[in-house]
């Protein structure tokens, strides 16, 4: 029987219907979204094997499952389906292993919600994930089977340490393991733990965002020297297919903001023929997309001052794409500033990923600010090989980016910050004029094609005491929140039925709860906004007055 089972926080194993953006669904507070309509919107339950495997999984999950299949045969390794879980833990079984990205609803996303709903800190991702673990420990009851959890939400634990007990966890994994894995886990099922390859203990920041060890016997680390992360040649390759086809590109970033823990990993890179080895895998599974990961795409291979490397791109955007049985491809990540400047190998890019008004390519790009003194001081790097002052205004350069990214059927998913340290009011009214300009300009016609989700930088020491509520939003930061979701709704309405997927009942059902959704959301925000003295009229129309400039803009471009 199965010796070590594998299984992800339920959260990200749905589909949730496919629609963009949708996948942050679980990071609403529970209170908020009723349990029919969040059910309907996750979609239906991610496919099984007969066996009760699952048929597709997490990325970081089929690492491990590549890792442990390098030394124990494939009857001793499961990857189970949630709803199967029975099946594998048996007398026999050794160690079950949990990833896992938000497991107790602190990340910044589900924060950022709580602190504008209020009440309890209860979102629906911990909700699934009390529910998973609860499973897990009344299928091991009276077994002798070792429970770890492991992935990027494990720092969550080291912050509300005192919530770890009602779980029995065995070991919480911190760290990139993926190399080692199949050590780790014989040596958690033997309890013979070698000091020289993992720490008791686990890595976390102090205040000046510097590394602090600290010893803790629950935890275990990769050891903390210079090996603490691994060639990513030493990785296995996946053997089954991943979530929605995604397959990784690179690891770290290298960009230097100084509010991000990823900068902070070594910049490593795949190579095309590894990435390409992966695309099909999950193409035999039947995905006909190539979803290629990275914290930074324009970073691949990148050059001098973070110029991108458009040879380097060209070749891996063709080889992906290229792939027979794949249709679409797009990146995870990937910053402005090369959109702005590289106008000309964007077009390129969208050609050889055959974008068009049926095939818009989304990526994930952190703005952050409309502030210039902000992106100046936090984030210096992001502009590159821009600069601020001889290449314009930050909130010119997001401009001309979205621009050409619209114009080539790119659309961007934009966090923005409130609360960085030295944030100032002016900061936060230039954070709405950037919105509002880019939610009322256009490219070749096309409204900008973008979404914007504002998110809230709240201190550890107001999380560690569970005290959330909406006084963590003042006037100001709510007056962002509003410009920010009055956007949203904008986008709900004009692509909510467009985008949807599914038979035709889905798709109205869909874009229903999407539209509708997007337009109570917004109007919940801006009652929020008039009780603590926004003045709405005035976020509607801030930065408008500007707007001839940014207009000038797209004349120079070719609009």
């Amino acid at each position: 029987m199965t010796k070590f089972v594998l299984v992800s926080d339920s959260t990200l194993s749905y589909e949730y219907r496919n629609f963009p953006l949708l996948d942050f669904l679980p990071c609403a507070p529970g209170q908020a979204i009723p349990g029919p309509v969040y059910r309907f919107l996750k979609g239906p339950a991610p496919p099984a094997h007969p066996n009760g495997e699952a048929v597709f999984a997490p990325y970081a999950l089929r690492k491990v499952e590549a890792a442990l299949l390098r030394k124990f045969p494939k009857k001793d390794v499961a990857v189970a389906h949630e709803d199967y879980l029975d099946r594998f833990i048996t007398d026999d079984t050794k160690v079950i292993g949990v990833s896992t990205m938000d497991p107790l609803g602190i990340g910044p996303t589900t924060m950022s919600y709580y602190a504008l709903f209020g009440g309890e800190m209860m979102a629906w991702v911990r909700k699934e994930w009390d529910s998973l673990i609860a499973r897990i420990n009344a299928a091991r009851a009276g077994k002798k089977a070792k429970l770890i959890v492991g992935g990027p939400g494990v720092w969550e634990f080291t912050i509300l340490r005192d919530e770890i007990g009602k779980y029995n966890f065995d070991y919480i994994v911190q760290g990139e393991i993926d190399d080692i894995a199949e050590t780790l886990f014989e040596q958690i099922a033997e309890d013979s733990i070698d000091s020289t390859l993992f720490h008791r203990g686990y890595m976390t920041y102090d205040d000046g965002f510097k590394k602090v060890v600290k010893n803790d016997d629950l935890f275990l680390a990769r050891g903390l020297t210079k090996s603490a992360y691994p060639r990513l040649d030493d990785i296995p390759e996946i053997v089954n297919p991943s979530m929605k086809g995604m397959v990784e590109v690179m690891r770290g970033c290298g960009v230097g903001c100084d509010f991000c823990e990823v900068t902070l990993r070594p910049l490593r890179y795949n190579s095309v023929e590894r990435i390409v080895n992966e695309i099909k895998v999950n193409q035999r599974g039947g995905i006909d997309n190539a979803w290629l990961h990275s914290d930074e795409i324009f970073g691949y291979k990148h050059g001098n001052m973070f110029a991108p490397n458009e040879e380097a791109l060209s070749e891996l955007f063709s080889a992906a794409i290229g792939v027979p049985g794949i249709k679409t491809s797009n990146p995870t990540h990937g910053r402005i500033s090369i959109p702005a400047g590289y106008p000309e190998m964007m077009e390129k890019l969208s050609k050889i990923l055959k974008t068009g008004p049926r095939n818009w390519v989304g990526i994930q790009t952190g703005v952050e600010t409309g502030s210039d003194e902000l992106a100046r001081r936090h984030m210096p790097n992001k502009t590159l090989p821009l600069k601020i002052g001889p290449d314009g205004s930050w909130q010119e350069i997001v401009w001309q980016g979205v621009f050409v990214e619209t114009r080539n059927y790119w659309r961007p998913a934009f966090t923005i910050q409130v609360g960085q340290e030295g944030e100032t009011v002016e900061d936060m009214w230039d954070t709405i004029a950037m919105v509002n300009r880019l939610s009322n300009s256009y490219a070749l016609g096309r409204p900008f094609e973008f979404t914007v989700t504002p998110l809230v930088n709240v201190p550890l020491g107001r999380i560690k005491s569970r005290e959330l509520n909406t006084d963590v939003l003042d006037a100001d930061k709510l007056a962002v929140y509003y410009a920010s979701y009055r956007h949203l709704a904008k986008m709900a309405s004009r692509d909510g039925f467009r985008d949807a997927h599914g038979n035709i009942i889905a798709r109205l059902g869909t874009g229903s709860l999407i539209s509708g959704g997007g337009l109570l959301m917004m109007k919940y925000v801006e009652s929020i906004a008039r009780k603590k003295g926004v003045d709405i009229e005035k976020v509607k129309k801030w930065g408008l007055d500007q707007k001839d400039e940014f207009h000038s803009l797209a004349a120079m471009s070719g609009a």
